[in-house]
């Protein structure tokens, strides 16, 4: 099943970016992808959800114009209120061992050529966001992982972008911390008015998470189904005690169930 794609409400948000007819075989002949539709609107949390394999990575690159497709397009719209800077948060946070905190975060600028006063007001301020203020001289071997994920994070939004694209930022956290950082992102989300999307496989994660969640089947990739999730902001852990959470995990667990068997 395909998002739709060709038009909007009256009154909706505006688009963010648009892939239309995405496929994508790599030159080993794996089909990873195939005939992806997805609109992403101004200010969502859009997660991807599904099994491991499935193409999620793939997509969120594509999006991110890290990698071309085979087929179909991408459009990111550009406005005035958000720019057009897309920033990407990987699965691992990637830091230059050798320099601090600071220096890891303003590398974006220091590669764009911003002025050294106007960069260091941008990271201070995105350390702050990111609750790092007092690390910022530290070194990477002296912080945890999640504080590591963190750093990562800031130096995505030192860009102040217009789409925060993230890929299983944090898989590879043990739950405790896991689950913090899910809810310091869903507040930074709120906080800065971001467009996010959010690549897990993870059904509770993508719940807690998201405005809405597009569940992918097994490879090659298809959009098999979308969830709003219609839920009030800020959400906090009693909300994944809650039946309505239960009762999206369960509409969930049948799509991916659904389209493993594709």
């Amino acid at each position: 099943m395909a998002v739709e794609v060709s038009s909007l409400e009256p009154g909706a948000p505006p688009l963010a970016v648009l892939a239309q007819g995405i496929d994508k075989v790599f030159p080993n002949g794996v089909r990873a992808l195939d005939r992806i539709d997805l609109a992403i609107r101004s200010h969502e949390f859009v997660t991807l959800l599904g099994p491991s394999g499935c193409g999620k990575s793939t997509l969120l690159r594509i999006l991110a114009g890290l990698i071309a497709p085979s087929g179909g397009q991408v459009r990111s719209e550009n406005n005035e209120a958000e720019g057009s800077r897309i920033a990407f948060v990987f699965q691992q946070p990637t830091l230059m061992p050798w320099a601090s905190v600071a220096t890891n975060v303003r590398l974006p600028l220091d590669l764009s050529g911003t002025g050294r006063g106007p960069a260091e007001r941008r990271v201070r301020d995105a350390l702050e966001l990111v609750g790092l203020s007092e690390f910022a001289g530290a070194w990477p071997r002296e912080l945890s992982g999640g504080m590591q994920m963190r750093v990562s994070i800031a130096r995505a939004l030192v860009t102040e972008p217009g789409l925060l694209l993230m890929d299983e930022p944090f898989g590879a956290l043990d739950e405790i911390t896991r689950s913090r950082l899910d809810r310091e992102i869903r507040d930074l989300w709120a906080r800065q008015k971001l467009t996010v999307v959010f690549v897990t496989h993870s059904i509770y994660e993508a719940v807690f998470l998201s405005t809405r969640v597009v569940v992918m089947s097994a490879r090659p990739g298809r959009v098999v189904g979308e969830v709003p999730i219609e839920e009030p902001h800020p959400r906090t852990d009693g909300f994944r005690l809650t039946e309505r959470y239960a009762r999206y995990c369960k509409q969930l667990s049948g799509l991916l169930a659904a389209g493993t068997e594709l």
